[in-house]
């Protein structure tokens, strides 16, 4: 057509039957900002997935360098004795024989034992702040419970030495002795008040906040509906609980339980404070005890030799190692819980 205008032949038209259609694409001004914009984002995303990937580099770099420290400042014990510094039980800087069971004995019966003791207890806070526990006292109970994990280590040892360990003394531990439990070989003859008993008390109550929090948020992800499930089922509130609750929440469970052990394996003062300090090889909770984070704070500044510093430098190695393998066991067991779950 000679009359057609510009307009008219950039539409759409229609030809005769058997033609196809004819459809020019028109570009809207806004078509190349919205191409930069594109390319702008996809640039961010890839930046954001350098920077974060940059981050976690730089945390596994950090454990490879405090490893490499430990293991360049330990190396003179390591030559002078090898993997036998392990099981030595010598502890004499005078005569400079250096070894570090005793101090792993102490660290994990203190450790175990407040976990075995911390653990039942938040397990019941963790429940009775998400299940039987009135509005109204709720809020209340979780703020003194988080409140209880901002304590410095060092007032939970000063009330320790002044209150803890002078009711061992005078009334636990007797009272311990006195029942079926007193029979156990772990528990002999009570003694002074700085006892592994008393440190795995002073960590048990150090760690039931941490247990206790992670522990509730684990119950408070479980969906109601199974509760109201087993609830209609004929259920008591209990079996509910122990049953649909307990049960689906206990990954999370070990998880807390996971990091309360490590909380307990590195804590430093509070133990310092109150296990005794005697370098002793016993598995007697009644009896003084030493452990690898108390003779480190105890003798690094005092050193005067050099084996005596390497020999501290390796200890601290073997409780850093200690710490990874028991939590990298922690979250297998941790991943076969969730898979069987699953």
């Amino acid at each position: 057509m000679t009359g057609a205008t510009p307009e008219a032949a950039r539409t759409t038209s229609r030809g005769s039957v058997g033609e196809p259609e004819v459809t020019s694409k028109v570009l809207s001004p806004g078509s190349p900002p919205s191409r930069r914009f594109d390319l702008a984002r996809h640039l961010g995303e890839r930046w954001f997935r350098y920077a974060t990937g940059a981050m976690a580099l730089i945390v596994v770099g950090l454990v490879l360098l405090v490893l490499q420290q430990l293991w360049v400042g330990s190396r003179l014990a390591w030559s002078e004795w090898g993997l036998s510094f392990i099981t030595r039980t010598a502890w004499n800087p005078v005569t400079g024989e250096f070894g570090a069971l005793p101090f792993i004995v102490g660290t994990l019966l203190t450790s175990m034992m407040a976990l075995a003791i911390a653990l039942p207890v938040s397990l019941g806070i963790a429940i009775l702040l998400t299940e039987y526990a009135p509005r109204l006292l709720r809020d209340p109970l979780i703020f003194v419970v988080e409140l209880l994990a901002a304590v410095p280590s060092v007032v939970y040892g000063l009330w320790g030495i002044f209150v803890l360990a002078p009711l061992m003394q005078q009334r636990l531990m007797p009272a311990i002795a006195a029942t079926p439990l007193g029979r156990l070989p772990v528990f002999g003859e009570p003694g002074t008040g700085y006892t592994l008993f008393t440190a795995s008390l002073i960590l048990a109550i150090m760690i039931i906040p941490i247990i206790a929090s992670l522990s509730r948020e684990a119950l408070i992800s479980v969906p109601r509906d199974q509760k109201e499930a087993a609830l209609a089922l004929g259920a008591t509130r209990w079996e509910a609980t122990r049953f649909a609750v307990l049960a689906s929440a206990r990954a999370g469970i070990f998880s807390a339980a996971v990091l309360g052990l490590g909380r307990a394996l590195g804590e430093t003062m509070a133990t310092t404070m109150t296990i005794g300090n005697r370098v002793n090889l016993t598995f007697d909770y009644f009896e003084s005890g030493y452990s690898m984070t108390a003779i480190i704070t105890n003798e690094l500044r005092e050193a005067a030799s050099e084996i005596h510093i390497h020999s501290l430098v390796a200890i601290g190695l073997i409780l850093f190692i200690l710490s990874f393998v028991l939590n990298t066991i922690g979250r297998l067991i941790l991943m076969r819980t969730r898979m069987r779950g699953a």
